[in-house]
């Protein structure tokens, strides 16, 4: 059946397509497996409750008549502006707007925020476009540039809020930079969600071709319920599409953690517990509450618009496993830098369990992917990375927290972690405190960092390693705990092109190189790897030990082996001395990324090198990598077929082995979008 919604239609219906709805809530109450909900164009300003679930053979789907033509908005429009002085302007808001949670008074917070960034989840927007909160009055009457945001100008427009307990109202201050608000859309975030079922297990969703923006969401670390404009609240197989989806304070889809009241934030209100061990706890209560490959996860999310959110553009953990994120757009996340701490990315994802993430393009971000804890089954394929760091060399060498970036963001995972096919362009590609992963096919023009780095819980003096869950294969059921050893690495028939190192970024490296973090490593290639042993090496340190007895021994806890072959290393990148078959390329690289007409385009001479340097002997296949070493699992498909590596960032079939994501002779334009 299809129900029919129509906020244009001037009175209240029944669903038919005579007499259709006015909200989509009345027909969210409604509808049941099987139906559609039809939405006309219009702007639907509320939070969308879905009250049923579909079912595998049955969805439910909402679907945007026309694309993008039908907005869900959190956010509320505030008349009735009165001039202070200058550009600022003054207006007041009952606070029964908001019903039990008012924005203005909720600050945002939760384990991992950096406490002494003081922001509420409200937002005010002047035709869509956020301005920046301050912290008094005077910020909002001499407005001073943000020393953090990417774009400082767009800072000098700021707001800031007050109770007006008397009157139970809020009272507003912004400045509009010469703006009249009474002669704009000026809105305020009004609700925590635009489409969010309140209770667990309403799966089987498909919500199609909406614009949803502006909601009042909630930080999102892994130890929280995680909250967001959109998501499938702990349930099974959400499909998400064809949506621009925007402007959430925090995160803008959330596949994320259901509430555990016991252990909600619990480092934040305890304090006695590590957060790492609350974590641990957090997924080892779910085990037993039914966190489990039968129950959870395998969402979609495809083909969305995604931007200007600022923590996550898409966040999850424990629910999003088993989903696969490919051909959205992704962009503009935690550039106003107005909230920071330790889970913020386009895509912040923990217990990322035989997840696919393809075909995305994702730039200007502080971080691209970040896969925290229990990647495993993992793969990252065909996406395109660019400018995701701090593009002002200016901000690196400030004293503020500068959430310097990278393209992907590996951590204190076993693996197997698969990387390949893909682009990665930005000053900084690879951050890896890890541990199972390997790297094919891929163009690599920034450095890899944090090898042998990250993986302790910062105490000083008293040894502190992280112990992170690994998996039964292809399954949630925790499988056992190590720390991280480093290495169980495989390096293939990548293309590496050295970058020229930005003066901003090798002075904050010097200012931070003993943070324990980021080494900040500006060469790029395998040489990173040089300390790593080969198997064969490794080999060696168990011939003639058979494992009994008391005899103490490092060798169980030393570092894994490394596997390096046919790479090609242009423009001063650097191999590791003990790569086999590496290519050195004399002849100077160039390339370069423009966005023409809506089309991405990538501009190389790779074309005029390549041919005569590439010695690559095989396709690299899943029997070739291997088995991650502590889960003992092969680097394969989720349903455990092998992958042989033998097509391209198209998908296009390669006739013969070759380093790199493109198949054949590469044009020197390629449209990659």
């Amino acid at each position: 059946m299809i129900i029919y919604v129509d906020q244009k239609a001037g009175q209240a219906g029944d669903g038919t397509r005579e007499h259709p709805y006015l909200t989509i809530s009345e027909a969210a109450a409604r509808a049941c497996p099987g139906d559609e909900v039809l939405v006309a164009p219009g702007i639907y300003r509320e939070a969308v409750d879905p009250a049923n679930a579909g079912t595998e053979d049955a969805r439910i789907t909402y679907r945007s008549e026309v694309p993008l033509g039908a907005v869900i908005t959190g956010a509320e429009v505030v008349t009735g502006w009165e001039h202070v002085e200058g550009d600022v302007w003054t207006a007041r808001v009952k606070n029964t707007l908001f019903g039990e949670c008012n924005p203005y008074t909720t600050l945002v917070s939760g384990d991992w925020f950096i406490a002494w960034f003081t922001a509420h989840i409200g937002e005010v927007y002047l035709d869509g476009k956020a301005l920046y909160e301050v912290v008094t009055e005077d910020g909002v009457f001499h407005p001073v540039p943000s020393k953090m945001a990417w774009y400082p100008d767009d800072s000098l427009l700021t707001w800031y809020a007050r109770q007006d307990e008397a009157a139970d109202e809020t009272v507003f201050l912004a400045n509009f930079g010469g703006a009249d608000p009474n002669t704009h859309c000026v809105e305020i975030n009004v609700r925590r969600s635009c489409f969010y079922p309140s209770k667990e297990g309403v799966g089987f969703i498909t919500l199609s071709g909406f614009t949803v923006k502006q909601a009042a969401t909630q930080w999102a670390p892994p130890t929280a319920y995680q909250e967001g404009m959109i998501g499938p609240h702990w349930s099974k197989g959400w499909i998400i599409e064809d949506c621009e989806v925007s402007d959430s304070k925090c995160s803008g889809i959330s596949l994320g953690k259901y509430l555990q009241p016991n252990n909600d934030n619990k480092w934040l209100k305890w304090k006695y517990k590590d957060g790492t061990q609350t974590e641990r706890d957090c997924i080892c209560q779910a085990q037993v509450e039914g966190w489990s490959k039968e129950n959870i996860g395998h969402h979609i999310v495809r083909r969305c618009h995604i931007h200007d959110c600022g923590q996550t553009g898409i966040v999850g953990h424990l629910g999003g496993v088993f989903s696969v994120i490919e051909d959205n757009h992704i962009h503009h996340i935690n550039v106003r830098q107005n909230l920071a701490g330790a889970e913020i990315g386009g895509i912040k994802m923990h217990a990322a369990i035989d997840c696919i993430y393809r075909r995305n393009h994702i730039h200007h971000c502080t971080r691209g992917i970040w896969l925290d804890w229990q990647a495993q089954g993992t793969r990252v394929t065909q996406n395109l990375f660019h400018d995701n760091c701090l593009p002002y060399d200016h901000l690196l060498n400030e004293e503020a927290f500068a959430g310097i970036g990278e393209d992907i963001f590996v951590e204190v995972s076993h693996g197997p972690t698969l990387i390949d096919n893909n682009l990665l362009l930005s000053d900084v590609a690879l951050k890896m405190p890890t541990q199972g992963f390997a790297l094919v096919n891929n163009i690599i023009a920034g450095s890899i960092v944090g090898l042998c780095r990250g993986t302790w819980n910062g105490a000083p003096n008293i040894n502190s390693d992280r112990y992170t869950p690994y998996h039964m294969k292809h399954r949630t059921e925790i499988a056992g705990f190590m720390t991280i050893l480093h290495g169980d690495d495989r390096v293939y028939q990548n293309i590496f092109i050295q970058h020229e190192a930005r003066e901003g970024l090798l002075a904050y490296a010097e200012a931070t190189k003993d943070d324990g973090w980021g080494d900040w490593n500006q060469a790029v290639g395998t040489c990173v790897f040089e300390d790593f042993p080969t198997f064969e090496e490794w080999q060696k340190k168990f011939e003639g030990y058979c494992g009994m007895g008391s005899v103490t021994t490092d060798r169980y806890y030393e570092k894994l082996p490394v596997w390096l072959g046919e790479n090609v290393y242009c423009n001063g990148a650097k191999p590791a001395s003990w790569e086999k078959n590496a290519v050195i390329v004399d002849k100077p690289v160039t390339w370069k990324l423009e966005e023409e007409d809506g089309r991405v385009i990538f501009t190389t001479n790779l074309g005029e090198v390549l041919p005569e340097a590439d010695v690559c002997e095989r396709f690299i296949t899943s029997d070739i990598l291997g088995e991650a070493f502590e889960p003992e699992q092969r680097f394969e498909n989720p349903d455990g077929s092998e992958i042989v590596f033998d097509e391209d960032f198209f998908g296009e079939k390669k006739s013969e082995p070759q380093a790199g994501p493109f198949a054949g002779d590469i044009a020197s334009e390629t449209v990659l979008f």
